[in-house]
């Protein structure tokens, strides 16, 4: 199962998937791996095979700079004629260092339409929550950008194509297999005004692709903001939160099983165990807070154990 082209966190090469799953195992294991900021996979699975995936980077900007184009705005007046005129700029940044990213959401177009996607997405929460100590205080979430009917980036023909001299899908999979060195290498040095771009280009910053149009609704559901930093190739946004206002980790409860009931009255997400044993269902409790019996199950709980759980 891979994303393809535009997913980076899930190129279409099988060594490198390889190598992301191996390196995952490693950053549960090791806090020094997590320092190096490996991506943390996490798998969806129905009716027995996988089906999606998302993953938690602990610490973006260990293994090479995290650029973004950080959008401001510069305001001119010249009492000569009576004019006051303001600019919104880009300025190639690396402000992210250290962060927590949220990403790689992906769910077999398949098994769309069943809340899978949502489950994908939560659980990266509530995998944070469970092990805290393991993030520092803010989270980031990257979303393509806008492509057009022709599957062109207007923000990549204005601007990127010019520095790198390749075109957009070569410049993805530069960055997915090889990292970002070539970036700082070609990149613009001084900053872009925005109204010097085409109208297209202009139109499609920090618009996501539409595919990325349900993940950004969720992302700003949670609590995330937009508008102050967009992906240097394709233009699409980049999301900031500080880690414990956003909602999934902000309600959710850590409670006891005690045992399991047959049905519920209230949906929930719940999730338990902790490092590679970690798992996570939506679900159903009751007035008295058990489990649904399958639920449960899924979740692998026993009697007295700990588990984390958050409504729907």
């Amino acid at each position: 199962m891979v994303g393809g082209d535009g997913l980076t966190n899930l190129p279409p090469n099988r060594a490198k998937l390889q190598a992301k799953l191996e390196a995952s195992e490693e950053a549960i294991a090791s806090p020094e791996a997590r320092e190096a900021g490996a991506a943390i996979l996490l798998m969806v699975e129905y009716k027995g095979r996988i089906v999606g995936t998302s993953c938690v980077f602990p610490k973006v900007g260990a293994e090479w700079p995290f650029y973004s184009y950080r959008l401001t705005r510069q305001a001119a007046l010249s009492t000569a004629v009576g004019r006051r005129h303001s600019q919104v700029l880009l300025n190639l940044v690396n402000d992210f260092d250290g962060e927590c990213e949220v990403g790689g959401l992906f769910v077999d177009p398949d098994c769309r339409g069943m809340a899978l996607g949502q489950l994908a997405a939560r659980a990266r929460y509530l995998f944070i929550a469970s092990h805290r100590d393991w993030f520092g205080e803010k989270v980031i979430a990257e979303l393509r950008g806008y492509q057009d009917a022709n599957g062109q980036s207007p923000v990549w023909n204005a601007i990127g194509r010019h520095f790198y001299d390749m075109d957009f899908s070569e410049a993805d999979r530069t960055g997915a297999l090889k990292g970002n060195q070539f970036i700082a290498d070609l990149g613009p040095r001084y900053p872009l005004y925005v109204s010097l771009l085409p109208r297209a280009a202009q139109d499609a910053l920090d618009k996501p692709h539409d595919d990325g149009r349900p993940a950004l609704q969720m992302l700003l559901a949670e609590g995330f903001r937009s508008g102050e930093y967009v992906d240097i190739f394709d233009g699409g946004p980049t999301l900031t939160a500080d880690i414990d206002v956003v909602r999934t980790i902000r309600k959710a409860n850590r409670l006891t099983f005690e045992g399991a009931a047959d049905r519920g009255e209230t949906r929930i997400l719940a999730a338990s165990k902790e490092g590679a044993n970690f798992r996570a269902a939506f679900g159903e409790c009751n007035d008295a807070g058990n489990l649904d019996r399958p639920t449960a199950e899924v979740l692998g709980l026993e009697l007295g154990e700990d588990y984390i759980a958050v409504n729907c």
